[in-house]
């Protein structure tokens, strides 16, 4: 503790609001001891086993550490195959309906296309029927004019 010599009180301002003071300490005898050290307290001696076991065991937790994080890894890359997976199967998915659907709108088309062409066919033999008819009774009419009629 500071004795009364060692220390100097200044006072520097008065005002209203309260006072303002300087304190100035001595500086300390070079033999004089204070009361809390300077230096941290020394440690005991570790010894030769105590050194390793730490490192044993510090060499144990890197290792858990980086099994742990090899595990996090291999979750990771396995979710990604996964997901991957799953998404290769959806667009598989995707273009088997996609054909499936084109599939039927081209058998669609063609069996439209052929009852189409079969109606046709139909109207043209009946058309066909309706000359041959035509021809028929004109040459039944006019068995004489053929001469002078062209067909075609």
């Amino acid at each position: 503790m500071a004795s009364a010599e060692d220390i100097q009180v200044k006072e520097l301002d008065k005002r209203a609001s309260g006072q303002a003071f300087e304190v100035i300490l001595a500086t300390p005898a070079p033999d004089a001891k204070g009361d809390f050290p300077l230096s941290p307290p020394k440690k005991k001696d570790v010894s030769l086993e105590e050194i390793q076991r730490k490192l044993d065991a510090a060499e144990e937790r890197r290792k858990n550490h980086e099994a742990e994080v090899l595990k996090h890894l291999a979750e990771k890359r396995e979710h990604e195959k996964e997901v991957q997976q799953k998404a290769m199967e959806e667009n598989n998915n995707f273009s088997k309906m996609a054909e499936e659907k084109l599939n039927q709108k081209m058998e669609a088309n063609k069996e439209n296309r052929t009852a189409i062409m079969a109606a046709m066919n139909e109207k043209f033999k009946e058309k066909d029927k309706k000359l041959e008819e035509v021809r028929k009774n004109k040459e039944t009419k006019d068995p004489n004019s053929e001469e002078g009629t062209s067909e075609d």
